[in-house]
């Protein structure tokens, strides 16, 4: 997935492909973008410190094995230095750092990081609570769509599974922002037929996306 920042062209394909979504339905839609929802250093840290506490006792034991003793205080001191060596390089090489973590908690921190966005953007607030979220983490390979308790009375968890595979889509072939007009478009489509736009409509929320 590429991580490199929308143009202001791509972000005014966006916000027109909102507004013309949110004219055929009462419903609202917000668009957000994250790089990473971790740093992941914490989480890199400590299965680093696992793994080489572990692969160190295994050697002590193998050295063991073969007539050849390994003092506590010796090995206790190698496995500080190893340690300290790794944490050096994670903080040096953030890049690294998500590398060493598990995927599950990679989607476990980008649906934390939908789920915070939701709620600090305000699309949980709408009048008829109709707002839907579109986020895509880059790092993690992450999109989810959160939508507000009106919408998902009506609308079936299927339907947001095919808009989600559609943005992750764009996004591997690094066509993100088309990703988001796609997405907005058939989210758009759903809403209409559940929600449609009514006289007394006006527009809550920013047609933006944003970006972290």
């Amino acid at each position: 997935m590429t991580t490199r920042s929308m143009t202001q062209k791509e972000h005014a394909l966006i916000a027109a492909a909102v507004r013309e979504a949110e004219a055929r339905t009462s419903g609202e839609i917000y668009c957000v973008v994250a790089r990473a929802s971790d740093s992941y250093l914490f989480p890199a840290a400590f299965f680093v410190t696992v793994a080489i506490v572990t692969l160190s006792l295994f050697v002590s034991l193998a050295l063991h094995h073969w007539w050849f003793d390994v003092r506590p205080a010796t090995l206790a001191l190698a496995q500080l230095l190893a340690i300290a060596c790794a944490l050096v390089v994670l903080w040096f090489f953030p890049a690294l750092r998500i590398r060493l973590v598990p995927k599950r908690l990679q989607f476990r921190r980008a649906h934390e990081n939908a789920l915070k966005q939701f709620f600090a953007r305000n699309v949980h607030i709408t009048t008829a609570l109709t707002g839907v979220l579109l986020f895509v983490s880059l790092a993690e390979h992450y999109a989810e769509v959160v939508a507000d308790a009106g919408i998902n009375r009506r609308v079936d968890q299927v339907a947001w599974n095919d808009v989600v595979a559609m943005l992750l889509d764009h996004a591997r072939r690094g066509d993100l922002a088309n990703g988001f007009v796609a997405a907005v478009g058939s989210v758009g489509s759903l809403l209409a037929q559940h929600f449609p736009v009514g006289e007394a409509d006006f527009n809550e929320l920013d047609d933006h996306v944003v970006e972290l």
